[in-house]
């Protein structure tokens, strides 16, 4: 449809979403951290819930971070092919665990870990198979 390759303002584009999801997975992920305790057994529990939830600047944060991704998702589509973009818009994979281990001390296991790469690879497959129907269409 497009057939534009992909310029270094489209690959810092393609960063940013990445970085974007990444931040934004964070903050929804901090706007509930007071819930690992927190049971919602009845109607007053989960309003009580969101109430908190609601009052969270994480979660205002993490959504003006989905805005944003909305808005640097959309510039990037309308530069280049959705099949190439995706592939190319996959390091959130592998950036959501690390910030993970990073800021919110979790762990990721090595079973863990194995099935990231593995989705990875099948991601790299995908977008290996674009650029050879790319390259047949030239």
């Amino acid at each position: 449809m497009f057939k534009k390759k992909i310029t270094a303002k489209i690959l810092i584009f393609l960063i940013l979403s990445d970085v974007l999801e990444t931040v934004t997975q964070y903050f929804f992920k901090k706007s509930v951290a007071f819930a690992d305790d927190f049971e919602v057994r009845t109607l007053i529990d989960g309003i009580a819930f969101l109430k908190i939830a609601f009052l969270s600047p994480f979660l205002w944060a993490g959504l003006f971070s989905v805005l944003l991704t909305f808005i640097v998702w959309s510039t990037i589509l309308s530069k280049i092919d959705l099949s190439v973009a995706v592939p190319v818009c996959s390091f959130s994979y592998i950036l959501v665990p690390l910030t993970s281990i990073v800021f919110l001390n979790e762990k990721v296991t090595l079973l863990r870990w194995v099935g990231i790469f593995i989705i990875l690879l099948g991601v790299i497959l995908v977008s290996l198979t674009s650029k050879e129907r790319e390259a047949g269409l030239e």
